[in-house]
């Protein structure tokens, strides 16, 4: 294939990969976002834009060891019962519907700023469904609260999500840099969070009734857990301790593993291995992409717009996140923010906006959809009228307050 006919046909196959992965399918076929990305990088492969020896040197495997870890340790946390057994006493000792509303986002913060915020609100939504019908509250601000509050909680560290595990993989930023950046910005973003909620459903908060709440039942395997917890703070420790954070994970995984309790299936069901799959077919397209079609006066052309500048970067990647997705847009903007002065700082603000753009709509962050796909199967229906009158003022505010912080 001669190169212009390359260059067209490695345009197509990068845009019809990123517009499939900003659908979530391919009309017509069963291909999920996981699919079209391997789909994607095949492709590339097959037309030459990338070799295969390319492709896998493409696959930052920091990254997906990362993810795969605090996967690992994750399961073992839910399926041991502490999620479950924590959520559970932070509700029952919650009063008032104001400081209920302040606890559910707290704690959702709190468990996303080291864990993944995804798994967070996979275990957190449906016992806020449970305490609110007990309690005969309206369910839907405090359903908010979890998706929002671990958006912004997971900001505050390279492990609360998948793009900033990228961007600490590729950025090599430390996790305490990391952690000492944003942990202010987060604790005030999650202020907003819940000022914004109470102040649109003033209904619901407005009186300071006094709740007794019934708490779900929580099983708890009192052994497994104790190891769990363990293994989880001695990771954490070693984050701030400066051991590679691919390593500690994996070595915490690893020793979670090590178990009579739990069936080493029962740990593999909760991986999200579509989310690997597409990382891996993303790095492919991405670095096939820059090969073939970022030449230097094409990146030179792109930089103009000002990238260096944080709230110009703040608004272009809070805009490609809400298009495409965070993940496929931080890998996006990759080739034309290096080579930029002050990386650490350009970075930091790519994290910052992609995590907290994912506030804006339903369809912003997987949060958002883990929360509502739980709301709907209980029969909860959250409209994207309540998301967005209280999402859009949230994102404003924080990404206003983030470009400054940054800035």
């Amino acid at each position: 294939m001669n190169f212009p006919t390359l260059t067209i046909a490695t345009a197509i196959v990068f845009l019809l990969t990123y517009a499939g992965i900003a659908l979530g399918r391919i009309p017509g076929f069963r291909l999920d976002r996981a699919g079209i990305a391997l789909t994607g990088a095949a492709v590339m492969m097959a037309i030459g834009a990338i070799t295969p020896e390319e492709a896998y040197r493409a696959v930052n495997l920091d990254t997906l060891a990362l993810l795969l870890g605090m996967m690992i340790v994750v399961a073992h946390l839910r399926l041991s019962g502490f999620f479950r057994l924590v959520t559970r006493w932070a509700l029952v000792h919650a009063h008032s519907p104001l400081i209920l509303l302040a606890t559910v986002a707290m704690t959702a913060a709190a468990f996303s700023a080291f864990l993944v915020n995804d798994a967070v609100c996979l275990v957190m939504a449906p016992l806020v469904i449970e305490v609110t019908r007990s309690l005969r509250r309206d369910p839907i601000p405090y359903l908010l609260a979890v998706a929002m509050a671990s958006n912004v909680g997971s900001v505050a560290t390279i492990t609360g999500n998948p793009q900033n595990m990228i961007v600490g993989a590729v950025s090599r930023i430390p996790y305490v840099e990391f952690a000492a950046a944003f942990a202010p910005l987060a604790a005030v973003a999650l202020v907003v969070v819940i000022i914004v909620l109470a102040t649109l459903w003033w209904r619901e908060f407005r009186l300071a009734a006094e709740l007794t709440a019934k708490a779900p039942p929580a099983r708890v395997h009192q052994a497994q857990l104790i190891k769990a917890v363990l293994v989880t703070l001695g990771v954490i420790a070693a984050f701030f301790a400066g051991v590679p954070v691919a390593m500690a994970a994996l070595l915490g995984g690893a020793l979670l593993l090590v178990t009579r309790a739990i069936k080493a299936h029962k740990v593999y069901q909760e991986i999200d291995g579509a989310m690997l799959l597409m990382f891996a077919g993303l790095f492919v397209v991405v670095a096939a992409s820059e090969k073939i079609l970022l030449t230097p006066d094409a990146i030179r052309s792109v930089q103009a717009f000002h990238f260096a500048n944080s709230y110009v970067l703040t608004f272009d990647t809070a805009v490609l996140s809400n298009i495409i997705s965070n993940v496929p847009a931080v890998l996006a903007l990759k080739p034309f923010i290096l080579g930029l002065p002050d990386q650490h700082r350009i970075w930091l603000v790519i994290a910052m906006s992609a995590t907290l753009a994912g506030n804006l709509t339903p369809v912003g962050s997987v949060a958002n959809l883990i929360v509502a796909e739980r709301a709907r199967a209980a029969g909860i229906h959250v409209s994207l009228w309540d998301y967005c009158r209280a999402g859009i003022p949230i994102t404003v505010a924080t990404l206003a307050l983030g470009a400054w912080w940054l800035s």
